[in-house]
C-alpha cells in the first residue's frame, strides 16, 4: 500500500458529490431492555423514501442508560425529510412512530434536537392513538403524553424539535473483488458513527441512482452509465472503469457541513486503505440537482 496521502492522489477523483437541504428530527427511543431498542430502532429507520415523498432514517448512536431522560437503554435516531412542508413531514414521522416504535414493549419517545428551529406537536398524529383517553403528564422534566395500550404505557414527548441539515452527501468506492463491498463498506460505517450528528440512511448502497428517467411513476432509476453488468453494452456510454466490477454507493446526511464533511473524509480514508478498491467517485448531475456541491479530493486539504 501507498501511504494515505499517496491513496488520495491515486485513488480519489476530483469531482464533487452533490447534497441538498433537509430537515431533521432527532429524537432518543427508550425501553426495558436493549433487544427491544435495537428492534424499534432497526424498524423505524428500515426503508428509506425521501425519493418518493416519504421520511428517511438512521441510527446516530447507541445511547447508555445514564445519558437518557428515564435512565434505560436508549438510540439516537435522526430522521429526515426533503422538503420545508413540515404538516407533512409530521405525518410522514408519525407513521415510523406509531407502526415500528409505540408498538414495541415499554417504549417511550423524547425530543433530542440541538437548536432547533421550531418544533412538532405529536398529539395530533401519536398521541390520539389513545382514541381520547390520552393525558399529559410532566415527567423526567418533560411534558410528555401517555398513551394508552394494551402493554402500559407509550410515552412520547409533547413536541419534538426540527433542525435544517444536508441531505445525500455521497462517495461511490469501486471495487474488483466482491468481498471488498462488504469489508470495505463496514470499514467506512465504522469509521463514519464515530462522528456525532451523521447517519447513514442506506449504509452499503447498491443503486446508485439518476434523476432522470423513462419511468417517471416510478421515480429515480438505475444510474446505468455507472452499472457494470452494462460496460459491454453499452461501450463509449459506460463510464465504469476498466477492471471495476462493484460500485458501492455510501450515503450520509448531517446536522451541519462541517460534520458531513467529517464522515465523508473518514469513510473515504477507510475504503482507500484496501488494494481493490481503485477509485473513489461521487455522484452529481451537473449541479442541477443539490444545493451542496462537496469536492472529494477538496475534503483532504
Amino acid at each position: 500500500m501507498t501511504g494515505t496521502y499517496g491513496n488520495i492522489e491515486l485513488k480519489v477523483e476530483d469531482t464533487y458529490c452533490e447534497a441538498f437541504k433537509g430537515i431533521c428530527c432527532r429524537v432518543i427511543v427508550t425501553a426495558e431492555d436493549i433487544e427491544t431498542v435495537k428492534r424499534a430502532a432497526y424498524d423505524a429507520t428500515s426503508t428509506p423514501g425521501t425519493v418518493i415523498g416519504r421520511v428517511e432514517g438512521g441510527i446516530e448512536a447507541w445511547v447508555d442508560k445514564t445519558e437518557t431522560p428515564d435512565n434505560r437503554y436508549g438510540a439516537l435516531i435522526q430522521f429526515w425529510y426533503n422538503t420545508n412542508d413540515i404538516d407533512k413531514f409530521n405525518v410522514e414521522l408519525s407513521y415510523r412512530i406509531r407502526q415500528d416504535i409505540l408498538v414495541k414493549p415499554f417504549t417511550s419517545l423524547f425530543d433530542a434536537s440541538i437548536h432547533p428551529v421550531g418544533h412538532m406537536g405529536t398529539m395530533k398524529n401519536v398521541g390520539h392513538c389513545g382514541d381520547g383517553y390520552e393525558w399529559e403528564e410532566e415527567l423526567y422534566g418533560r411534558n410528555m403524553i401517555i398513551v394508552p395500550i394494551a402493554i402500559p404505557d407509550f410515552k412520547i414527548e409533547r413536541e419534538l424539535g426540527y433542525m435544517n441539515g444536508i441531505m445525500g452527501a455521497n462517495f461511490w468506492y469501486m471495487c474488483t473483488e466482491k468481498e471488498t463491498v462488504k469489508s470495505a463498506g463496514k470499514a467506512a460505517l465504522d469509521a463514519i458513527k464515530k462522528i456525532e450528528g451523521v447517519i447513514t440512511p442506506f449504509d452499503i448502497c447498491s443503486a446508485a441512482s439518476k434523476p432522470e428517467t423513462n419511468y417517471p411513476w416510478i421515480g429515480p432509476t438505475t444510474n446505468h452509465p455507472y452499472c457494470p453488468s452494462l460496460k459491454d453494452v453499452l461501450n463509449e456510454v459506460s463510464n465504469v472503469p476498466d477492471n471495476i466490477k462493484y460500485i458501492p454507493e455510501i450515503v450520509i446526511n448531517g446536522l451541519n457541513k462541517k460534520v458531513l464533511k467529517e464522515a465523508m473524509k473518514t469513510g473515504i480514508e477507510a475504503v482507500i486503505a484496501f488494494d481493490d478498491v481503485l477509485h473513489v467517485s461521487a455522484g452529481n448531475y451537473d449541479g442541477n440537482l443539490g444545493e451542496y456541491h462537496i469536492n472529494l479530493k477538496e475534503l483532504f486539504i
